[in-house]
């Protein structure tokens, strides 16, 4: 459970949203509505890959990355530049931790520059800090 506070916090950063499951869970309500849901997905499958131990699963991970972001008409293709995408293309072969790097970045600062600032401004965000304050005032005022 997120308290108020912690909601609040969430508008300081990205990072911040992306680390909690209530924050991760709402933003990604307001992806899909905007119909880019794809990016925090793509974002997500990174973060797992990098975690990755096993050479044979480092490959299947890479490349069920590779099949649903990357490829031309993905299904869930992500909006990278031309020389990332070849970059990756170029090494999906052998695959190393590192191989969407670039393509996680740029995808983090998109969301970061350009998702993010209209989600604070949402009615999703809106609503859920509405609903903590709420929580929060029965705890203080349980009359309420």
């Amino acid at each position: 459970r997120s308290n108020t506070r912690e909601t609040m916090a969430w508008s300081e950063s990205v990072d911040t949203v992306l680390a909690n499951k209530e924050g991760l869970a709402a933003f990604r309500t307001f992806l899909k509505s905007e119909f880019s849901e794809e990016n925090v997905e793509f974002w997500l499958a990174c973060e797992d890959f990098k975690k990755t131990k096993s050479s044979t699963k480092i490959t299947l991970k890479a490349q069920k990355i590779y099949s649903d972001f990357i490829q031309v008409d993905a299904p869930k293709e992500i909006n990278i530049d031309f020389h990332t995408k070849t970059d990756i293309s170029q090494n999906i072969s052998e695959p190393s931790l590192s191989c969407f790097d670039a393509a996680q970045s740029s995808i983090y600062c998109l969301m970061a520059k350009d998702s993010f600032p209209r989600f604070l401004r949402s009615e999703v965000y809106k609503e859920l800090v509405k609903k903590h304050q709420d929580r929060n005032q029965k705890r203080w005022f349980p009359f309420l």
